[in-house]
């Protein structure tokens, strides 16, 4: 199928259109609103119900058939709709799995991430026979080389994967499918050379995915230089990024005063989960310290922390062995616990694009949930730049909070 052929899309990944009615921007123009209607595989459709899908989200209309089809895609689309599992469906019902070597290579930027979207293989392949390996830092790397030479997918984090491709451990040869998921922090920061090292590995006929939250400008201009002209290209716009059913609040409060207040707000609150992240880990640890005096269900996590400490602190969060998450930037893109229904901002990300990664956490796909940042006097500048960014509206918290949540 040529793309002059196909009227579904447009000529170019450049010459985008907008459809209003679906406030999405699109050179691809098929919609399948049932996974019934998307000729899959019976047992991955069976791994897809059995999951707890019903009905494709918006990315998931769009996003898995040309992804099947081979295209390569760039798609936009807020965490917690369905974006990984818009592309792990349209790689399983690709994969062979009757061949034994990687078919589909995943990179992500933290090892947190690999770990999550490995599980949404594993569960949505559930009835597929597919082997899928997480090929991260900080594990053995014989034992990594051994597993590969059986996995038909792999996700990792880049400086594992490039060492793997260079050993040639991870054949690139195989490889038909390269997904870069949250592309915005892979392209616009230090992967970027190992980002470009490892397309150089690939095969020039390799099919490229890139995913993420947030495509700004730059990054797509980056995407030029190794993703095919025919590229199908899906961008949900920018105020439609805040996910539905995320309330969003402030608390206006000087630096000084922001932990008595944290304590004040959990006084009026009761919430199964909540993460509250900070801008640094000397933070996190002054918040952890404070928080366990005062006989706080809390646990911590940042990046001094070696993968072991870090996989502990998950498994007690997402047990309910603790309660309230406390966190920097490491984990806003690789958290996923379903009943996380509070997000608190201690800080304001100093990255704008990171605030949706971070808020996110609290209403994945289809369910509820609410953000507070603890915003000063110096901060309300950037929280009108927030505003403005999303086209959104962060509000004062009112006196009723109790009755919110």
């Amino acid at each position: 199928m040529s793309i002059e052929d196909d009227n579904r899309i447009g000529n170019d990944i450049n010459n985008v259109e907008n459809i209003p009615d679906e406030d999405i921007e699109t050179n691809y123009y098929e919609i399948i609103d049932s996974f019934d209607n998307m000729n899959l595989k019976e047992s991955l459709c069976r791994g897809i119900y059995n999951y707890g899908f019903e009905k494709p989200s918006s990315i998931q209309q769009r996003g898995i058939k040309p992804i099947i089809e081979g295209y390569d895609v760039i798609a936009q689309a807020h965490s917690g709709t369905g974006k990984t599992a818009t592309f792990a469906i349209g790689i399983l019902q690709k994969v062979d799995t009757n061949v034994r070597t990687c078919q589909a290579l995943v990179v992500v930027p933290t090892r947190e991430l690999a770990h999550q979207i490995h599980k949404v293989f594993m569960a949505i392949g559930d009835y597929l026979n597919v082997q899928c390996h997480v090929c991260i830092g900080g594990t053995n790397v014989g034992a990594d080389m051994a597993r590969l030479e059986e996995a038909q997918i792999v996700v990792g984090t880049p400086g594992r994967v490039l060492d793997m491709l260079k050993r040639n451990a991870l054949k690139p040869s195989g490889i038909n499918m390269f997904v870069l998921d949250e592309s915005d922090e892979m392209l616009s920061r230090g992967f970027k050379d190992m980002i470009r090292d490892m397309i150089e590995c690939l095969r020039p006929d390799t099919q490229i995915i890139l995913l993420s939250a947030t495509m700004p400008i730059e990054v797509l201009q980056v995407t030029r230089q190794f993703m095919k002209k025919n590229a199908i290209k899906i961008l949900l716009k920018k105020e439609e990024l805040t996910l539905e059913g995320i309330k969003q609040f402030y608390i206006g409060v000087e630096e000084g005063w922001k932990l008595e207040t944290l304590l004040d707000l959990y006084k009026t609150i009761n919430v199964s989960k909540a993460v509250i992240f900070c801008n640094t880990k000397n933070k996190v640890d002054y918040l952890l310290s404070n928080l366990l005096q005062k006989d706080f269900v809390v646990s911590a996590m940042h990046s001094n922390m070696d993968q072991k400490g870090r996989d502990k602190i998950m498994r007690e969060f997402r047990t309910g062995s603790s309660r309230i998450l406390l966190c920097t930037d490491l984990i806003s893109r690789g958290i996923d616990v379903q009943q996380v229904s509070l997000v608190i901002n201690y800080d304001l990300p100093a990255n704008k694009e990171i605030y949706i990664h971070r808020i996110g956490r609290s209403g994945r796909f289809g369910r509820k949930g609410v953000a507070i940042n603890l915003v000063s006097s110096y901060d309300m500048p950037h929280m009108l730049e927030i505003e403005t960014y999303y086209h959104t509206k962060i509000v004062e918290l009112p006196n009723n909070i109790s009755d919110i949540l």
